[in-house]
């Protein structure tokens, strides 16, 4: 006979609004007003109710919205007082007694963007790879299917034949040489260096490719430099290059300033075009006074349509039509529901920050202090996920500059004083003290940390090594000015 045990076990089982509102907190802006539109689009019991704003707490609402419509009364709460009053968390530092208020911004002058129609990085190499007189629909053709298979640098990291295989499923056969001959006109197109192997072959491609602009001598140097002698010239082995070129040194510093003059990523600052970061904050600091506005995209906001709610009310009416009604509205306050609790959760983030970080604001990213979500979490009262989806992907605008509001959040060390520097001011030092250093006599990362330990910063040399690392900052060998 089977054991019967009784257990008690405790579950989590999320409801359908509360998915709903996670996946709706956790989309920016743009993304959520595109799933706006594509709900308008699923439900005809949503209609779209455009907000506007004529001045600072005032909002002229469409006539057709109802009072007992308004799903977003967002300025009577807001508005209405400063954080201080809101919160009794105490704020650290000298910043203490600053004026914080908070209000929502629902003007749409700000709401559309203008597209700019531009050719595209690969477009632009097709256009110049077109005036060739020599290359026609096949060379095209070719020339497509390489820039497809180029990494996010330019660099083409296939073989040949994986073009001729492709080629061939699309009913265009070509050989190994003809690829290889669009593969060579490709990198030497404006800019130069595109669809190569490594970055050897790049310079070696960008200094041919500008040859008329160096001295004869000179550009022998450099290209020997760069077929044979490659590696040492990557970690600054000066001293060798000297003895294996056996050239003058004044000739091999004006060949490697040749060199260094070269570019590693081509391309790289070419604008795509669309890439925009539209801030859901703006925080402005005037008079000595900290304001927050909301730049609230979905102030494109929906409700359920009242004619509707007429059908629903005739007893006459298809059970059928009826039960569809009930369905979408329910499905429609849902949704209406969870558009405002996302504005609710992070309007609670945002006025959280700006207590905990109001020297920021005020002072800028140098008076940033150790915070973590924990403490988000708990002024809000919020659980820590909840915050990790509000804070990914949003920015707030300061006079600043624009800051993605995980920017806010950083572990802390302990100074001489006793008080918590942020790990981002650190990381700061250090890009000075690097910034200002000797080039010919770099600082090592034990200099560093002897020279933040002074400033009353104590950290260990591998914490250095690690912030380094992260600011993308190459060991001090490697930074030694060769010339």
């Amino acid at each position: 006979m089977a054991d019967i045990k009784l257990q008690q076990r405790q579950t989590l089982q999320l409801s359908a609004q509360q998915i709903l509102s996670s996946q709706l907190l956790q989309l920016t802006m743009l993304n959520l007003e595109q799933r706006i539109y594509e709900e308008l689009q699923e439900n005809p019991l949503l209609e779209v109710v455009e907000e506007r704003k004529d001045s600072a707490g005032d909002v002229v609402v469409e006539s057709e919205r109802s009072d007992g419509d308004d799903m977003f009364d967002a300025v009577e709460r807001f508005s209405k007082s400063s954080l201080n009053e809101r919160s009794d968390t105490p704020v650290s530092g000298e910043y203490g007694e600053g004026r914080v208020n908070f209000s929502q911004d629902s003007g749409s002058k700000e709401r559309f963007f203008q597209a700019v129609q531009q050719d595209s990085f690969h477009d632009m190499l097709l256009k110049q790879l077109a005036l060739y007189e020599e290359v026609g629909e096949r060379e095209v053709m070719i020339a497509i299917e390489i820039l497809g298979n180029l990494d996010s640098d330019g660099y083409f990291t296939e073989e040949c034949d994986v073009i001729v295989d492709s080629l061939h499923l699309e009913g265009l056969d070509v050989s190994e040489g003809q690829v290889k001959g669009v593969l060579r006109k490709i990198m030497f197109l404006d800019p130069p260096g595109i669809a190569v192997r490594d970055l050897r072959e790049r310079f070696l491609v960008q200094l041919q490719a500008g040859e008329g602009r160096y001295d004869l001598k000179i550009y022998r140097i450099a290209t020997r430099i760069l077929r044979d002698y490659f590696d040492d010239f990557l970690h600054r082995r000066f001293e060798l290059l000297l003895k294996k070129l056996a050239e003058p040194k004044g000739s091999v510093e004006m060949a490697i300033s040749a060199i260094v003059r070269l570019d590693p990523h081509p391309g790289i600052v070419q604008d795509e075009g669309g890439h925009y970061i539209t801030p859901d904050f703006v925080v402005s600091y005037e008079n000595g006074e900290l304001t927050a506005v909301l730049n609230d995209r979905s102030s494109l906001s929906v409700k359920v349509t009242d004619r509707y709610q007429e059908l629903l009310k005739n007893r006459k009416g298809p059970k059928e039509e009826k039960k569809f009604i009930r369905q979408n509205i329910l499905r429609a306050n849902e949704f209406t529901s969870a558009i405002e609790t996302r504005r609710q959760t992070l309007l609670k983030v945002i006025e959280a920050l700006m207590k905990r970080q109001y020297g920021f604001f005020v002072s800028g990213p140098e008076s940033v202090v150790p915070l973590g979500m924990k403490s988000i979490a708990a002024d809000t009262g919020l659980d820590i996920s909840t915050i990790s989806r509000a804070v990914n992907g949003k920015y707030v605008q300061t006079r600043f500059g624009v800051f993605e509001l995980k920017y806010f959040f950083s572990t802390g060390l302990s100074t001489g004083e006793g008080d918590d520097l942020s790990s981002k001011v650190i990381r700061q030092y250090i890009a000075d003290l690097i910034r200002e250093e000797d080039p010919a006599n770099p600082l090592s990362d034990d200099t560093i940390t002897e020279m933040l330990t002074k400033r009353g910063v104590h950290i260990a040399r591998r914490t250095v090594a690690k912030y380094r690392e992260q600011m993308q900052i190459s060991v001090a060998r490697l930074r030694k000015k060769i010339f």
